[in-house]
């Protein structure tokens, strides 16, 4: 009995603190209401006036406009199939009809989930939720701003019928492929009337808000066919069709229209960019918000770019044998970079966008055959104190890998040289020269020269990497070569320029910044080098399409003849060109033999860069002020005298020539005696060997300039190549 008082003052306790409690909530909820109504945004009348949100642009660097997004075109909801209508229902809120804006159940489930689910965050949102974020202009993610949205979600119940919310909300939703609001994504997906839709049709487009880039059919028609599966098995589970009517339009595949596929963005870059917004933003605001965005693009590089890809795959097709009846056919990609601040000023992904949107450019991870030496050669002078005109031997070469056969690259012609300075090895794109200086090297500092150059993707650590058997993206070798261009200075690539909100406000500005990551004595040696492929080695058909300003570049071909490169820059603008099958698949010459780097992809970058450059200056690559030149033989590495040509000439050996070479303060020509190179040493390797796909051999070009580019230029090139002793892609 003398626990019964007790237990009545606990009771008592306890239900006065609770009353204070909910006092005290209920005080605070009413602050944060009254704090929170004085600045939520006013409800347009009538309500359908809600998809009226200022439309996003986005500009080209000269300011002209490139792109509008967030054009909607609204149709009543008697037009509207009623297939649709119950499609998007149960997929998106099936109880919309029940509610006053928030469904109760939902939203507890998805505080559990959220709260209890580490890793895991559950929506809530009900129709009336998702279209009051039209109204919100600001950017932040907060649980204020959440809550703002409940309270205008049930200010738009109170003022409005269920009609005139659904009326509004299927004409705002994003589908993807450039449209928004039911009616544009009937007329572009399936060209009809929004109130045509079939079943199958209604359950593929109300499938799309979830992920539009993810379930675009025209892209991942197999994935948005899944996703329309799961719309139907919902539109069951709530009572709107049968499971006999759901099996029925499983054996259903509906025909996507090919007429309207241009409300696309038609562009790999602009897909890119939009992407990358996307992820900074949210796709609401990027759709919805009326943000203004300034490209980095430039419309006349962009021009001409497409124009290049485009010839260079017309005249590799002829080359090739192709005629019109050929389905699968070689791409192309090509990236151009300003070297003075890592603005992307042009990129094509592809032969043409509407048959693929697949960004080869951005996206597409292949090798780089010997278009990855210019790394090695910056190691091995930084690592081993070699330059220029350090003489090595070109000679069979095997070198032991750990728990693998010996690595034993050759050399496309299948012949070697003898001594030479390593500024001939990369002008000939000599592979044994190659494996001698990577052995030496080891293949972890190549990977870290290539990082420090803007290199993101997976190097694998093992001496075929010098070989350039890593894939890559073309955006990649643009950008890492424009470090050398620059003296060893690193800018981030990147095309955004500018972002601003509805309000002019600036919320992103690109402020350009460099971090020198190169030697910059040690870059200008390699430009020289490079300069020397285009001028006299296996980029030499560059000179002979007609591009006559300095540049610096290097060819790079697989041993399969898979991948066929040039990548090459001038002071200003560094600009990478892959050629090659989607699939694994050989380029080869209607008349037999492979197509190189030299063949495919040089005459499309030259296009390109004659065309970039017209209106600007030429500009040679500046001189450190520690550099100096001399003139050596390529055999001996020393000073050129006629005893020593005498020499070369009785001895048979023809390959003697004369180069101009850059040596830094203190360095010395090198005798041949002294070459660390000059025997077939091997060690064994800490690295495991993976399968190599190496890099091959191009003869150099003549060097006969023509104005124009065409396959009987390319295949005269071909013809004088044969006549000289070859050199390496």
């Amino acid at each position: 009995m003398k626990l019964f008082p007790l237990f009545l003052k606990t009771a008592r306790l306890l239900f006065y603190l609770g009353l204070l409690f909910a006092a005290c909530v209920t005080i605070a909820l009413t602050l944060l209401i009254f704090i929170c109504s004085k600045d939520l945004p006013k409800l347009p009348q009538p309500l359908s006036r809600i998809i009226e949100t200022p439309k996003t642009e986005i500009f080209a660097a000269s300011g002209q406009r490139l792109l509008t997004l967030g054009v909607r075109e609204s149709v009543p909801l008697n037009r509207v199939s009623q297939n649709f209508k119950n499609a998007i229902l149960a997929v998106e809120d099936h109880k919309f009809y029940e509610h006053h804006g928030i469904n109760k159940l939902r939203t507890l489930k998805a505080l559990y989930i959220t709260l209890f689910k580490p890793g895991k965050i559950q929506g809530a949102s009900t129709i009336t939720q998702q279209l009051s974020k039209n109204l919100f202009f600001s950017f932040e993610k907060s649980y204020l701003r959440k809550f703002k949205e409940l309270l205008v979600s049930l200010q738009i119940e109170t003022s409005s019928t269920k009609n005139e919310i659904f009326h509004a909300y299927i004409n705002q939703i994003h589908f993807g492929a450039g449209t928004q609001g039911i009616e544009k994504a009937s007329r572009v997906f399936f060209d009809k009337s929004a109130s045509d839709l079939s079943l199958s049709e209604s359950a593929l487009l109300a499938g799309l808000p979830k992920s539009p880039t993810e379930y675009n059919p025209y892209n991942h028609y197999e994935r948005a066919l899944k996703r329309r599966n799961i719309v139907l098995k919902r539109m069951v589970d709530v009572g709107f069709i049968s499971d006999l009517q759901r099996i029925a339009v499983l054996e259903t595949r509906p025909e996507l229209s090919k007429e309207h596929a241009d409300s696309r963005t038609g562009s790999y870059f602009l897909d890119a960019l939009i992407k990358e917004l996307e992820q900074k933003y949210g796709k609401e605001v990027v759709h919805h918000g009326g943000i203004k965005v300034t490209a980095t693009i430039d419309i006349n590089l962009q021009k001409a770019a497409k124009e290049a890809v485009s010839n260079g795959l017309v005249r590799l097709d002829k080359l090739m044998g192709l005629g019109k009846d050929v389905k699968e056919r070689p791409q192309a990609a090509l990236v151009a970079v300003d070297t003075n601040s890592g603005a992307i000023k042009a990129m094509v992904g592809g032969r043409n966008y509407y048959t693929s949107e697949y960004n080869r450019a951005v996206n597409g991870h292949r090798q780089a055959g010997s278009g990855f030496k210019p790394f090695l050669y910056y190691t091995a002078f930084e690592k081993l104190n070699m330059h220029p005109g350090t003489v090595v031997a070109d000679m069979p070469v095997s070198i032991s890998v750990k728990g693998a056969p010996n690595w034993q690259p050759k050399n496309f012609t299948k012949k070697n040289r003898g001594d030479l300075i390593l500024k001939k090895a990369l002008t000939k794109s000599i592979n044994t020269v190659a494996a001698r200086l990577v052995e030496q090297t080891g293949p972890a500092s190549v990977i870290e020269t290539a990082k420090l150059c803007g290199i993101k993707s997976k190097l694998h650590n093992v001496y075929s990497v010098a070989l350039g058997t890593s894939p890559v993206t073309p955006l990649e070798m643009a950008s890492a070569f424009a470090t050398f261009a620059k003296e060893g200075v690193r800018h981030e690539p990147f095309m955004i320029w500018r972002v601003e909100d509805p309000f002019g406000r600036v919320i992103h500005e690109h402020i350009v910044q460099e971090k020198q990551v190169l030697d910059p004595d040690i870059t200008y040696q390699i430009i020289d080098m490079m300069k020397s492929v285009i001028d006299r080695g296996s980029g030499a058909s560059v000179r002979r399409l007609g591009f006559t300003r300095p540049a610096a570049g290097k060819t790079g071909t697989t041993d399969s003849f898979n991948d066929a490169w040039f990548i090459g820059f001038t002071p200003g603008l560094s600009t990478s060109v892959w050629t090659g099958f989607d699939k694994k698949k050989k380029l080869i010459k209607k008349n037999g033999g492979g197509i190189t780097g030299g063949v495919a992809a040089a005459p499309i970058w030259t296009e390109f860069m004659k065309k970039a450059l017209k209106n600007s200056h030429k500009k040679d690559f500046p001189i450190p002020r520690d550099i100096k030149f001399v003139t050596v033989n390529t055999i001996t590495g020393a000073a050129p005298g006629q005893e020593s040509l005498q020499k070369n000439k009785k001895s048979g050996n023809s390959q003697a020539e004369i180069y101009t070479i850059a040596l830094k303060r203190g360095q010395k020509l090198n005798s041949i005696q002294t070459n660390p190179l000059k025997n077939n040493v091997s060690k064994p390797a800490a690295s495991r060997g993976l399968p190599l796909d190496l890099s091959l051999d191009l003869p150099p070009a003549s060097n006969a300039d023509k104005p124009d580019i065409t396959v009987t230029d390319i295949l005269i090139g071909i013809n004088d190549e044969k006549k000289e002793s070859g050199s390496e892609n």
